[in-house]
């Protein structure tokens, strides 16, 4: 998506070679009309599959599936990374590493919220590692819910999360993929 990739080059920073800070794009702002535009093209590309709900992440992940589910017509559940006293203590659970924040939380979505009737839809933020992708693959699992595929608004090709969710055979479709932040620079994958 040209309009992602103009305003990556224009807002985001380079932290270091695996680190980029989008705050004003997806992770600590949000601007609604570009986040309407991504939640459209989701819904586009998995406009085919016969999807029942949309599942992602908490937070960053929530307003570009908000806007995906809102497209679609669908509601949106999302996992959450704490426990709260509100929280099933039978909810579904996983425990993932988290590449960003260097720590190791729970994704937790309620059983109510998710079964053997759904067929999700899967859009998150970024994907470097995938290990809490991988997470929320297994709680779909575990629910019995089907997976019909995988929006990812920022992809790092460099690193292995989005191949790695490919070779397990489900589709997977990013809007960017960055090659390197080698250098400081950010360079685009050609897709």
């Amino acid at each position: 998506m040209d309009m992602l990739k103009q305003r990556i080059r224009e807002e985001a920073t380079v932290v270091s070679a695996g680190v980029l800070k989008l705050d004003s794009l997806l992770n600590h702002g949000v601007d609604p009309v570009l986040t309407m535009e991504l939640g459209k093209e989701f819904a586009r590309r998995f406009a085919e599959r016969p999807i029942t709900k949309v599942i992602t992440i908490e937070s960053s992940g929530i307003p570009v599936a908000f806007a995906t589910a809102l497209t679609l017509g669908v509601p949106l559940v999302f996992a959450r990374r704490k426990k709260t006293l509100l929280n099933e203590p039978d909810a579904y659970c996983e425990r993932v590493p988290s590449f960003t924040k260097g720590i190791v939380t729970d994704l937790l979505v309620s059983r109510h919220l998710l079964g053997p009737e759904d067929s999700v839809l899967f859009i998150d933020d970024i994907i470097a590692n995938g290990d809490a992708a991988r997470g929320l693959l297994k709680i779909i699992e575990q629910s019995g819910a089907r997976l019909e595929g995988i929006g990812i608004v920022l992809e790092k090709s460099f690193q292995a999360g989005g191949k790695a969710l490919r070779e397990l055979g489900f589709q997977v479709e990013s809007l960017v993929k960055i090659a390197s932040l080698e250098g400081n620079e950010i360079t685009f994958a050609e897709d």
